[in-house]
């Protein structure tokens, strides 16, 4: 009978031997609480942490989540589980060249934006408006993100995973622009609850991963999205492949395939044996026109934002009910049955009625919401007899 605890040590061992210096070991794998100990079994440590991710009902409720472009329905626009797909398959990718944990890698990108509400970006600032009115601070999709995995999923027990893939999904911030990024390797998980207060308290604050494979899926996730984006808004007839700005077209390419193609062949020759992860300037620079122009022409454009006004309406409309419910204790509520009905006394303990109506709303999906909004707000149809 083959030892599977063995073959698992084994391939720790040959980690120390093929990764590079600059990679994290599985061997090193932190763990909250009680220790935890992963010893039984085939799995490495990243490996279970990327399979609890993937098992998990927040990432279940991706399918149904939007990346930029919401109530459309078009079968050839990207949804949020087509992008972390994508990010995932490149971080690893870059991983595999620079010879980092590839198993790291591929559980912080399944996870990193486990944390958005429906409706997007959108959607967070709306959420993140409600909060701050109802004195629980604004809400973040990165610091969302750790919260449903610690403390919400497993009926509020959390999954238990490491230090390091947690400070990955908070540290992500795709959304800003960076040409190289260097960890900030000494963090332990105090250090990571006083980065989420900290960044809970300023929104603007920087945060840098503790790991290189954490650094290498927060500028993955740019190039996840960036020429993606742009073939989704052409689809739509927003912009035109004839609008991408001379410096783009010439350093990075006209399509979704050839930016993506340059911008990993030029972070792998640029990074390869270094302790942090970088572009050449001028695919740097590149990289920062395209941004530019997606946020000045798809992101900002009035035309996808028409709808905008509505959700954030029952948004409030939502938030305001919920609350209702918690205070009155509505049990028929679908707070209470689909969502804290279900929580443990770990989950219960020491939350507000703001903070568990932020969970239980940033938890839906698009069409969860609408239908949750429809059943609560809009009549419905009687039935032909009654008893």
């Amino acid at each position: 009978m083959v030892d599977l605890a063995e073959l698992r040590q084994r391939l720790d061992r040959e980690e120390e031997a093929t990764l590079s210096p600059y990679a994290t070991r599985s061997s090193q794998a932190v763990r909250r609480g009680f220790e935890e100990r992963i010893t039984q079994g085939h799995r490495q440590n990243f490996a279970v942490d990327a399979d609890r991710i993937l098992h998990s009902q927040a990432y279940t409720r991706y399918i149904d989540k939007t990346q930029v472009f919401y109530l459309i329905e078009h079968e050839h626009i990207s949804h949020r589980v087509l992008h972390v797909q994508l990010l995932s398959k490149i971080a690893r990718t870059i991983g595999r060249y620079l010879r980092l944990n590839e198993d790291l890698l591929e559980a912080i990108a399944l996870g990193h934006d486990i944390g958005h509400p429906p409706f997007g970006h959108d959607g967070e600032r709306i959420l993140s408006r409600l909060c701050q009115a109802h004195g629980i601070g604004p809400f973040l999709h990165s610091i969302q993100g750790v919260r449903f995995l610690s403390q919400v999923e497993k009926r509020g027990r959390g999954l238990n995973l490491s230090l390091q893939v947690l400070d990955g999904i908070l540290c992500h911030d795709g959304e800003t622009h960076l040409e190289r990024l260097s960890p900030d390797r000494d963090k332990t998980f105090d250090r990571l609850e006083e980065e989420i207060r900290r960044k809970q308290a300023d929104p603007d604050l920087p945060l840098k991963p503790m790991t290189l494979e954490g650094c290498v899926v927060r500028l993955a996730d740019t190039i996840s999205y960036v020429g993606r984006d742009l073939e989704d808004a052409i689809t739509l007839n927003l912009v035109r492949r004839e609008d991408l700005p001379p410096v783009v077209v010439q350093r990075l390419g006209r399509t979704n395939g050839a930016i993506v193609y340059t911008l990993v062949t030029d972070l792998i020759a640029h990074s390869y044996h270094k302790n942090y992860v970088g572009y050449s300037p001028a695919v740097g620079q590149a990289l920062k026109a395209l941004r530019d122009f997606n946020y000045q022409r798809i992101y900002h454009d009035a035309r996808i934002k028409a709808e905008t006004d509505k959700i954030d309406e029952l948004f409030t409309r939502l938030f305001t009910r919920f609350l209702e419910d918690l205070e009155q204790r509505r049990t028929t509520s679908p707070i209470w049955t689909d969502f804290l009905g279900q929580m443990e006394d770990e989950y219960l303990q020491g939350r507000g009625s703001g903070e568990i109506v932020r969970d239980y709303v940033a938890s839906m999906t698009d069409a969860l919401f609408l239908r949750t909004c429809q059943e609560l707000f809009f009549p419905q149809p009687l039935p032909l007899r009654f008893d």
